[in-house]
This record gives C-alpha cells, structure tokens and sequence, in this order.
C-alpha cells in the first residue's frame, strides 16, 4: 500500500477545511424559534457572530466569519435591530444582516384616545429610553408610528405630534364654509367630541354637523364625554355619569354651559378632523343610539323624543334598565 504524499495530506486537509466551511452555509440553523438580535453601531463581523452564538442563532461563531468571508460577497453588516426566523441558515442570517432592514416596532394610537393613555402606550414600549410627560391633549394624531429599539419615547412623541400639525395644516386650508371651527384649535376641540360620540365613519359628518347646528343657535351641545372628561382625564368612567355631574362647571362640561369647552377631550382621528371642517347637510339637532352601533337623528326634540323611547325600549329588552 503506498503511503499518502505530504501534499496529498494537505489536499486532504484542504479539502476536510472546506467542507467544514461549507457545512451549514444553506441549511437549517439551530435556533428554534424567531428572535431579536441587535448589531450595535460599530460593531464588527466577529463581534456579530459572537453574539450570534451565544443567542442560539448559529453553531460556531468561527465557521460563521469564514462562511461570510468565502459566500457573503465582501457587503458588510449594519447596525440595528434584526428578527431572525427560526432555523434560519447562516446565508440567510448575513443577507439579513447586510440587509439593513432593521426590525420596526410600531406604537398604535387608536382614533380618540386621551394624551393620558397616549403616555400608556409610549412608556409599555420597552424597547424605547427614557420617560415623557402626558402631551397636550388633542397634540398627537392616532396612527402607527414606527421605531426603533432604543429610541427616546420623546422623540416618537415629537413625530406624533409633528403629523397633527402637518395634517391639521393642510386640512384648516381644504375647510369649507359650512364649518363652525374658527380657529384650527377649535377644529380640534370639536372633532374630538365627534370622535368620542361615533365610532361609525358614516355618521361623523352627520354628528359633526348637529353639533354645529347647536352652536350656530347657541344651544348647549349636551356631549357625555366632555361630563367624563375631567373626572377622568379621558379614561373609561366604568359606570353612570350623576347629575351632579352634569351639572358641574369646570369648562368642559357641554350640559352645564354653551359653546365649546376650553379644550379637546382627546386626540381625534384624520376623519373627525376632516368632518368637523365639511359637515354634512343636514338640521338636526339631536341623536340618540339606534341599537345597532349607530345612531338616529332627529330635527325636532319631538322627534327626538320618540327616538329615546324607542332606545328606552330595546335597553329595557335586553336587560340593561
């Protein structure tokens, strides 16, 4: 048997080395299920495939830096913060490294939320520094904001901000004459009462305009929500509002005085802004829950009355007086 060369030993070597190398570069990787994984600015291969092993995303840091270095084609890896699918191979972890498609969180401010439970979603964001003071009420426009791991939740709230005044800009110059709002401010402050009074996109122009109607003859707008308001700074009552409540003068009470109270309620959405500057046609005055999520209107408290009777009646049915 003739004994192996010193250079078939190399070759040998070589080609055990290359294999090796080779091993894994498109196959499933050990990580058993999704994660994070952050690339911090600066950081380099190695320190990446460090933190890659010891995350459970690869096997062996080692074979990690020289599989890039022979199939990744030269790109470098990018700073921020990554999701990696489970059993991702090591070819496609470094595409998604040198991607630069970070992972994005979204902070969701729903339509008519109050600043006080807009600082509820900011400081629950984990992935966000430091603290931030409640904004002024009615400041922020619902939306999903994007951001990053690490951000200032003050810098997200200066983003949500910044979109109402860029949409209320460009809203207040699309207005039409029917609009009651004289100031952009007091088109805030109404469209948060039709945002809090309708859930349902059909009717806000229609209660946007019944709220200007009763502006229009000076009658009291007679809005629930602006009666919670300073209880409870926009957050649920979780029970009845009292007649003394609703006698109360503090400013936004709709019962107690005329007019529009002295602030917004809540952050209106892009449609209650929209409807309170191009309400709809209409002389009614009043309205009353219909049962079905919505609502009926009425011109006349005679009619209006026979609407509460009738919503008097299906609550009595269904238990609830």
């Amino acid at each position: 048997m003739k004994k192996i060369g010193c250079l078939g030993v190399i070759a040998i070597v070589l080609i055990a080395a290359a294999l090796w190398v080779a091993q894994g570069w498109n196959g499933a990787g050990p990580a058993p299920r999704p994660l994070a994984f952050t690339v911090p600015q600066g950081a380099s291969l190695a320190a990446a495939a460090d933190r890659l092993e010891k995350a459970g995303a690869i096997a062996s840091a080692t074979r990690f830096r020289l599989q890039a270095r022979v199939f990744g084609g030269g790109g470098s890896i990018k700073a921020g913060e990554y999701e990696i699918p489970a059993n991702a191979s090591a070819a496609q972890i470094l595409d998604i490294l040198q991607s630069g498609k970070a992972l994005q969180r979204v902070a969701i401010v729903p339509e008519g939320y109050p600043s006080v439970m807009v600082r509820d979603v900011l400081m629950k964001a984990d992935a966000l520094t430091g603290d931030v003071a409640v904004p002024a009420e009615g400041s922020v426009l619902p939306d999903g904001y994007a951001y990053e791991r690490g951000e200032t939740r003050a810098a997200v709230l200066a983003r949500m901000q910044a979109a109402m005044r860029d949409y209320l800009a460009a809203a207040w110059k699309k207005r039409k004459p029917a609009t009651v709002a004289k100031t952009p401010r007091e088109a805030i402050v109404l469209a948060a009462i039709v945002e809090k009074e309708t859930g349902k996109p059909s009717e806000r122009r229609t209660v946007a305009a019944v709220y200007s109607n009763r502006l229009r003859l000076g009658m009291p707008l007679q809005a629930d929500p602006t009666v919670i308001y300073p209880i409870t700074k926009g957050r649920p009552l979780g029970r009845r509002i009292r007649q003394s409540e609703l006698r109360a003068k503090n400013g936004y009470n709709t019962y107690a005085s005329a007019g529009l109270p002295v602030g917004p309620i809540a952050n209106p959405g892009r449609a209650s802004i929209d409807a309170v500057l191009d309400p709809a046609t209409t002389r009614a005055l009043y309205f009353v829950a219909d049962g079905t999520g919505g609502h009926v209107f009425a011109d006349t408290l005679e009619q209006h009355n026979a609407n509460v009777a009738k919503w008097y009646a299906i609550r009595r049915a269904r238990g609830e007086m």
